[in-house]
């Protein structure tokens, strides 16, 4: 999920020439991918179409790219310094959110009283400060009428599961890398055993709160390796036909095990982890394989070349708020029902889910421009409104 673009020195094994020249091409594509993913992140979470997560794996495809930029980063700078990195750029946008948040529950009468002891309450609130496990949120909270819907802190707090299995990936990066780099495919492997392990109840998960860690690991963790392999080389290592012969079959044993597992509307892969798992891999493996090296952008896609950069610009902002963008705007929406003329005679335009979409990106938008600062702080960069390469473009015109 991360959102930078560095310039590293090549990794061990690697002419440093050719990671400078093929360097600009790849990060195109990956952000083109990246936004890709974001958005349909965005979209399914308001359609809610069960298909949507296999027409695009997007968490599978965010976590293989925030593993190839971890690998990279790891080939050149100390563990302790990349992880601090990474936090550092991931940390400072959830606790304005959780300031924001959190700051709302309280409000609404969310406090110690309500997880039975005072003592558990202030202990799992840090998990807003370090995320190692999901932070807490008040349940059952009231909305404002006619603006934000009930429950909204569910709906806050939702995304927060990415950011912790994110945390815990870069916390164990280092291990994994060397993990890869002695053994390849034990390693990248290993998580689908894992998945499989548990999906078939060779392993059972303990306790309450951790074991979704462990989850997380079992059906992304493969994505993540696939990036840090793609980067370190190892992909490329493998004969060119192996991977879309492979690949596929791959795909359809796990939408053979998602249909036959009760996939449907309200069913869909995030509630079958294996079947999560094997499909993520492969149709990643498939997406780093194909990885062209681009110059420049395609003629097809230059035109979007702006809302792509500040997709990845803001990816994290977009990423923890859209959510709650998604309730204002369906409540919002919702709202109109009660002016008659709309109702008697536009009930088709009510009904339909298109313009709540574009009222979505207007909220999502609001939130880059009043909280995407943020990152460029965290990031130590000059912070900007909107920045989707333009003036970089101006820039560049008038050296």
């Amino acid at each position: 999920m991360s959102t930078t673009t560095t310039h590293d020195q090549a990794p061990s094994g690697l002419p440093e020439q050719q990671t400078r020249t093929k360097a600009p091409g790849r990060d195109r594509y990956f952000d083109l991918l990246r936004a890709l993913a974001l958005f349909r992140v965005v979209f399914y979470h308001l359609m809610g179409w069960a298909w949507l997560p296999i027409l695009f794996p997007s968490m599978g495809v965010m976590f293989a790219l925030a593993g190839n930029l971890m690998a990279r980063s790891l080939g050149s700078r100390q563990a302790l310094t990349v992880i601090r990195g990474r936090m550092r750029r991931l940390l400072p946008p959830l606790w304005l959110l959780g300031a924001i948040g959190v700051t709302g529950m309280v409000i609404q009468g969310w406090g110690p009283g309500d997880e039975g002891h005072p003592g558990w309450w202030w202990l799992h609130l840090t998990y807003w400060i370090l995320p190692l496990s999901d932070p807490p949120y008040a349940e059952g909270l009231s909305g404002i009428h006619g603006i934000v819907g009930a429950d909204w802190a569910a709906e806050l707090a939702g995304p927060l599961w990415y950011i912790r299995a994110y945390l815990w990936f870069v916390l164990l990066s280092p291990f994994i890398l060397k993990a890869l780099r002695a053994m390849p495919l034990a390693t990248i492997v290993s998580p689908i055993v894992l998945s499989a392990a548990f999906e078939f109840g060779y392993l059972t998960l303990p306790g309450e709160r951790f074991p979704s860690a462990l989850t997380d690991f079992s059906t992304f963790g493969a994505c993540w390796i696939l990036g840090m392999a793609h980067q370190e080389g190892i992909l490329s290592r493998i004969p060119r036909y192996i991977v879309p012969s492979v690949a596929p079959a791959i795909i359809c044993v796990g939408l053979w095990y998602a249909f036959s597992h009760g996939f449907k509307a309200g069913h869909d892969l995030d509630d079958i982890p294996f079947a999560q798992s094997l499909y993520s891999f492969a149709t990643v493996l498939l997406l780093l394989h194909i990885s062209p090296s681009w110059s420049e952008w395609p003629s097809r896609l230059r035109r979007w070349a702006r809302p792509i950069t500040l997709l990845n610009s803001r990816a994290v902002t977009i990423y923890l708020w859209h959510n709650l963008c998604i309730l204002i705007a369906s409540t919002l929406w919702d709202h109109l029902w009660s002016i008659d003329t709309l109702a008697m005679h536009y009930s088709w335009l009510l009904e339909s889910p298109w313009p709540v979409l574009v009222f979505v990106w207007l909220l999502i938008a609001a939130c880059v421009l009043a909280f995407g600062w943020m990152e460029d702080v965290a990031a130590k960069r000059r912070p900007q409104l909107w920045p989707d390469g333009a003036e970089r473009g101006r820039n560049a015109k008038h050296r």
